[in-house]
């Protein structure tokens, strides 16, 4: 690793990179929880299929969810039309495009182990809190999330990773344009088909370091389920 490769490091792909996982996770976190309860405590009739679209995106391709992007919100479709002409809007070439591919694909993560988590709960303990005159919501806030947030937990902390790492949905969906939409994994793949070796190696090193820690702590949050 030389010294020039350190000083052209470029810290926009690392800051792009943590705020669209952010966003992705959060995005991933509010869906798949949802969809966690749901499907360990209310299953219904084609629950397990439904279940099974939602985690497609953990088998597919990435390149197949970044054409669905495109098929569903892009300039051709309804709803890229729409945007396009009441708002001046769309998420094809932007960073926001990246949020939404990541999201996607980091969900199926949040959403097995909402699912798991919500499924191990004790429902004795929360019997025992609707005897004291307590609500549903309040049941659910005060004693079915804190005993799964562990385990939802430790999901969402995969699914930052994830989100970190996702190229090839992002790529198709929002490019690869530096300073704008250029995330860590695609500044390593335009270094190495640039020859610049030094500085994949540099990006490849950061990039791995920040997964390995995001790594311990899910696993120390399993450990507590």
């Amino acid at each position: 690793m030389t010294l020039s490769a350190m000083a052209s490091f470029d810290w926009f792909p690392l800051m792009l990179s943590l705020k669209v996982a952010a966003l992705a996770t959060l995005l991933a976190l509010v869906v798949g929880v949802s969809l966690g309860w749901l499907f360990a405590r209310r299953p219904f009739p084609g629950s397990t299929v439904l279940e099974a679209v939602f985690m497609l995106p953990l088998v597919l391709p990435p390149t197949v969810i970044g054409y669905a992007i495109l098929v569903a919100a892009g300039r051709r479709s309804p709803l890229g039309s729409w945007l396009r002409e009441h708002l001046d809007y769309s998420i094809i070439f932007s960073w926001h495009g990246a949020v939404v591919a990541s999201a996607v694909v980091a969900l199926p993560l949040v959403l097995k182990s909402a699912s798991a988590a919500f499924a191990h709960v004790d429902r004795t303990l929360e019997s025992a809190a609707s005897t004291l005159r307590q609500s549903p919501w309040s049941v659910f806030m005060r004693v079915t999330l804190p005993l799964a947030w562990p385990g939802i937990l430790a999901g969402t902390l995969l699914a930052y990773a994830r989100a970190m790492g996702e190229f090839g949905a992002s790529l198709m969906v929002a490019g690869s344009i530096p300073r704008r939409t250029q995330t860590l994994s695609m500044a390593i793949y335009d270094a190495v088909q640039a020859g610049q070796d030094d500085l994949a190696l540099v990006l490849v090193i950061v990039t791995s370091l920040l997964s390995i820690a995001i790594l311990v702590m899910s696993n120390r949050y399993l450990s507590l389920r």
